[in-house]
């Protein structure tokens, strides 16, 4: 199942402002008080075709989630997930748009996330004015998902039952010493 949505706003402010100011969000001495999930963003790759006149990059986001539900926390042994995102722009200034792909890269077999975001000229006011619009789509791959927890579980219970192996055989060879004490103490008699 797919859970999709859209936002949409408008920014009082010029195309080219707005898109300065997407640009150093996570840069803003202010953004960790309020973008408190954002753990670290590193920018892979950075290019200007010089005959467009588009800028790409693509930066790495590293988030960490939400407090997990308990079953979670209890299958995961941790209260929260780190995920990592590949964050893809393309920046047309002749053209006057921003566009901006986030994908999650990890998780994928529980979960896949993709955010869109668009910034352009808002068409009353494209002087003035940027219409923004995000559309987010989250799948769980619930048949997946099921897969990895009980991958999970298969992994815990072969670790119990490698120690449980390892005492069985302590006991066994316990128990085969003291047959065979009993049975040099019977032969002796």
């Amino acid at each position: 199942m797919v859970r999709a949505y859209t936002q949409e706003h408008v920014y009082h402010h010029r195309w080219d402002r707005v898109t300065t100011a997407a640009w150093r969000k996570f840069t803003d001495p202010d953004t960790p008080a309020v973008l408190s999930h954002i753990v670290d963003v590193h920018t892979l790759d950075r290019r200007l075709d010089p005959d467009s006149g588009r800028l790409q990059a693509v930066r790495s986001i590293t988030v960490r989630s939400p407090p997990l539900p308990f079953l979670l926390r209890r299958i995961l042994g941790q209260d929260a997930v780190v995920c990592h995102c590949v964050e893809s722009t393309v920046v047309d200034a002749r053209g006057r748009s921003m566009e901006i792909v986030v994908r999650n890269a990890s998780l994928r077999g529980l979960l896949e996330v993709e955010e869109r975001s668009t910034y352009r000229p808002h068409p009353d006011r494209p002087e003035g004015w940027t219409a923004f619009r995000q559309e987010t789509s989250i799948r769980c791959k619930p048949f997946s998902a099921l897969a990895a927890v009980a991958e999970k579980v298969e992994q815990r219970c072969a670790e119990r039952f490698q120690q449980n192996s390892v005492k069985g055989r302590e006991v066994v060879e316990r128990i085969c010493n003291y047959l065979e004490a009993e049975t040099a103490a019977a032969i002796s008699c």
